[in-house]
């Protein structure tokens, strides 16, 4: 079996946050982050196009480079999410002589914590992990769990 890991929820209000990369995945984990209050900072190379709206509108902050080491200093929590595997273990490698909690996207085993898949209504925040092995499917239970909320709040009315 699989180490289990601890559902935990924490206040990310103002917590500093490196997520490395600029694409799609680098994207979904700075959408979700910013609904938390976070303190993002991205750097990559290149940004996608949303990723380029959020920096104008001043919701992260940018670095348009290669990783260095030096990105993780200050931060409490780091996303490795470029498309390049070395790199991704590099920051791994960095966070860890750090003593800073990462997420390599890429690379389950190699998490000190991992990225759910959320939901949020008015009164409720669920979190949402599979084992890894099935995507689809956890974004499938996340659209019903969607789906329930949104009936049971149009059942209110």
């Amino acid at each position: 079996m699989e180490k289990a890991y601890f559902p935990m929820f924490i206040d990310l209000t103002g917590k500093k946050i490196l997520v490395a990369g600029g694409g799609a995945i680098a994207l979904r984990r700075v959408r979700t982050l910013l609904r938390f209050g976070a303190d993002i900072q991205v750097t990559a190379p290149e940004f996608c196009e949303e990723m380029k709206r959020l920096e104008k509108e001043k919701k992260i902050t940018s670095k348009y480079r290669e990783y260095r080491s030096s990105d993780i200093d200050g931060m409490q929590i780091v996303l490795a999410a470029t498309d390049d595997r070395a790199v991704n273990r590099r920051i791994r490698e960095d966070c860890r002589s750090a003593g800073i909690m990462v997420n390599v996207a890429d690379d389950r085993s190699l998490c000190d914590f991992y990225f759910p898949s959320v939901v949020m209504t008015d009164d409720a925040v669920i979190g949402i992990s599979g084992d890894g092995s099935d995507h689809a499917g956890v974004k499938e239970t996340r659209r019903r769990i969607e789906k329930a909320c949104k009936a049971e709040k149009d059942s209110l009315y």
